[in-house]
C-alpha cells in the first residue's frame, strides 16, 4: 500500500467534518485522480481543436481526403499557415498524411474526431 499524501490542513479539516474516515476518502480520491499522461494527451487534443481554422480543416476532411493546396484555398491562407495547422492536428493524432510525389494528402486519423465535433455542436445547441 502506498503512503497517502495528505492535503493541506484546511482541506483535511473539512474532510474530517464530512466523513467518518477522512484518510480513506483521501486515498479513494487519490486513486481516481487521472494520470498526468492522460491529462497531457487530452490537453493536446483540445488545444488542437481550439482553433477555428483547424476546426474548418477537420470539417472539410469529413468529406474525405484533401491535398494541402486544397486546404490553402479553403482557409484562404498561405502554405506555411496551413502547414502549421496540419502539424498541430497531426501531433494531436487527429489527422494523418500521405505523400504522392511532391503532394501531401490529409485525412482524418480516427472518425472519433467527428463524434467530438458533433458533441460540441450538440452542447452548443442546448446552451
Amino acid at each position: 500500500m502506498t503512503e497517502i499524501d495528505f492535503p493541506p490542513d484546511e482541506v483535511y479539516n473539512t474532510l474530517d467534518r464530512l466523513y467518518d474516515n477522512p484518510e480513506a476518502k483521501i486515498a479513494a480520491l487519490q486513486e481516481i485522480q487521472p494520470s498526468e499522461r492522460d491529462v497531457a494527451g487530452q490537453k493536446t487534443v483540445f488545444k488542437a481543436l481550439s482553433n477555428e481554422d483547424r476546426l474548418r480543416v477537420l470539417e472539410v476532411l469529413r468529406e474525405g481526403e484533401c491535398c494541402g493546396c486544397e486546404l490553402q484555398v479553403i482557409l484562404d491562407a498561405p502554405q506555411s499557415t496551413v502547414a502549421t495547422h496540419l502539424r498541430k492536428l497531426k501531433e494531436a493524432g487527429l489527422v494523418k498524411s500521405r505523400k504522392k510525389g511532391k503532394w501531401s494528402f490529409y485525412r482524418i486519423a480516427d472518425t472519433a474526431v467527428f463524434e467530438l465535433l458533433d458533441l460540441a455542436r450538440a452542447i452548443q445547441e442546448d446552451a
